[in-house]
């Protein structure tokens, strides 16, 4: 089972953010298919935009441990739906990302944006300049560790 599944419009930051916790060089790739990548699944973008595909969303989250829903705080779109994440049989928590070129407006609009799909939590972060991305990675572990019994 993978530990994440990244989900949010094209252009959010998935990839990059993956490419920020691989400590790969940050490059623009386009995802044009799901793509199993160590313990995340990142899923592209328009599987989010076009409602007709969040079946294939659904189906993907049965493999995932935690929904990473990303919101760029660039994006003054309404990307997810309210009650988006009431759809996964998973925790989903909240990723704002670009935080390194949005204005307070813009992420105060993102964060309440997250908290109406209905993530659990927001953590923001900027996977360019790699601000918050540690303390992303830690919550991922958190949230990912096996349960003791």
């Amino acid at each position: 089972m993978r530990k994440a599944m990244f989900v949010g419009a094209v252009g959010c930051g998935k990839t990059t953010l993956i490419q920020r916790l691989a400590h790969e060089e940050i490059r623009y790739d386009k995802t044009q298919a799901v793509e199993f990548r160590g313990d995340i699944i990142d899923t592209p973008g328009e599987f989010v935009e076009h409602r007709y595909l969040y079946p294939s969303l659904m189906t993907m989250s049965t493999e995932a441990q935690v929904i990473v829903a990303i919101q760029s705080a660039t994006d003054q779109r309404m990307v997810f739906p309210p009650a988006f994440t009431t759809m996964f049989p998973v925790r989903t928590i909240g990723v704002i990302s670009k935080v390194d070129v949005a204005s307070q407006q813009q992420l105060d609009y993102a964060h309440q944006q997250l908290l109406n799909a209905g993530v659990s939590r927001v953590l923001l972060l900027s996977a360019v300049t790699g601000d918050g991305v540690a303390e992303f990675r830690r919550v991922l572990a958190e949230v990912t560790a096996p349960v003791a019994h």
